[in-house]
């Protein structure tokens, strides 16, 4: 006699379960270093934009002092 559908469901599900326990710390690491690779790379561009605004700024003020004389 075979097995029931859902019999064969749960041991599926535990060898699964089983599997993805056994990578969890390689697969918790990966996505803490991915984590911090967005951040860095997020602060990288927050720098990039605040100087870009920081140097239209001084060039508007430059400009404006230039009209002024």
């Amino acid at each position: 006699m075979s097995t029931p559908i859902y019999e064969s469901s749960r041991q599926t599900a535990k060898m699964n379960r089983e599997r993805l326990a056994a990578n969890r710390p390689a697969i918790l690491d990966e996505e803490a270093k991915r984590a911090t690779a967005v951040r860095e790379n997020m602060a990288r561009l927050r720098g990039l934009r605040l100087a870009k605004e920081a140097q239209e700024v001084q060039t508007k003020i430059s400009t404006d002092s230039a009209n002024t004389k």
